[in-house]
């Protein structure tokens, strides 16, 4: 069994259609961790909401793109088992900013984020240069992969026209 995802839009920044990022989070889900049960929740929210988490979570001062919590619970019937409980918070502000930075489409780095939160569930770090080289790798390695999968052109993060 595999884990459900959750995708839910609580920002106004940009339209976004929940249900495709969820398939583009799933699959990638699969591809990093397969077959991991458990439970991911995917939250698309405004700049004060992610400020919020930031300050009162991680003590930063001010926003950020994405912040993940892993709240998985190790142990089933003193087994040690993996189980996905984890919550993804992604600012799409913040996320397009990150995208005229650095000359990309904002899809791209929403799903960047959506990636590197994902990476950091099944054991990727950041915190040290060579460990942030590696994941940055992974990253860019999956989100060419989906971007081949799942043409932009056709994604509900494309905003509807009309």
């Amino acid at each position: 069994m595999t884990a459900t995802v959750h995708v839910r839009n609580r920002q106004r920044t940009a339209p976004i259609q929940a249900r495709y990022l969820r398939e583009i989070a799933r699959t990638v889900l699969d591809r990093v961790a397969p077959g991991l049960p458990g439970d991911l929740g995917i939250f698309l929210v405004g700049e004060r909401e992610i400020i919020r988490l930031n300050e009162q979570f991680l003590r930063h001062a001010g926003p950020t793109d994405v912040i993940t919590f892993d709240y998985q619970n190790k142990s089933r019937g003193g087994i040690a088992r993996r189980i996905l409980h984890a919550e993804i918070f992604i600012c799409v502000a913040e996320a397009k900013l990150q995208s005229r930075r650095f000359g990309v489409r904002w899809p791209d780095e929403v799903v960047r984020c959506v990636i590197h939160g994902l990476l950091h569930l099944t054991g990727h770090d950041d915190a040290q240069p060579g460990r942030r080289r590696r994941m940055k790798q992974e990253e860019n390695r999956l989100l060419k992969e989906m971007a081949w999968r799942f043409p932009w052109q056709r994604t509900a993060l494309k905003p509807r026209s009309g």
